[in-house]
């Protein structure tokens, strides 16, 4: 075994990334513009399966497709889900999943398969899924409400005013 001198120094000659480079951080005037530019887009669910349509909701409502995204800001967009009735569930979901929440009571436990739930709350299904992709911050309320979600076409008539763009599938 080699013995090390007692003044041994380690000298890197590579700087780290951190040392150079900083976090660019908005600030001022810049913050709010990146809050206000609220874009409207347009989901066409029929025929999706809903766990694709949920991660891309869930990237346009955090900002996540945009260049000046923050994390601690809310600079995501307004989705509108229309056709959310003719969503897709693969493999075996539509007859395994099992919606639960309780009542707080013991014995509270309420189980509704999916089955039972997708004819009249269809709406209600892909708005947990895309929820359960946010982030669990203090954020996830405001972000929550730019996502409208209507079992068919009728709904889009009410957001004809914000000129909502229609999303490539």
């Amino acid at each position: 075994m080699g013995v090390y001198p007692l003044s041994f120094t380690f000298v890197s000659t590579w700087k780290g990334v951190t040392e150079h480079m900083r976090t660019y951080v908005p600030r001022g005037r810049e913050t709010e513009e990146i809050e206000q530019g609220g874009g409207w887009f347009v989901v066409d669910a029929a025929g999706l399966v809903m766990g694709r349509v949920a991660t891309r909701i869930a990237r346009i409502l955090i900002g996540k497709d945009k260049a000046n995204y923050t994390p601690y800001l809310d600079c995501g967009d307004h989705v509108i889900v229309i056709n959310a009735d003719k969503i897709r569930l693969t493999g075996n979901k539509l007859e395994q999943k099992i919606y639960r929440h309780h009542s707080g009571y013991p014995g509270g436990l309420k189980e509704v398969p999916a089955k039972r739930l997708r004819p009249t709350r269809a709406d209600w299904m892909l708005r947990e899924a895309v929820l359960g992709m946010l982030p669990k911050n203090k954020l996830r309320a405001l972000r929550a409400k730019k996502l409208r979600i209507y079992l068919d076409d009728k709904g889009l008539l009410r957001h004809t005013g914000q000129k909502p763009q229609l999303l490539a599938q």
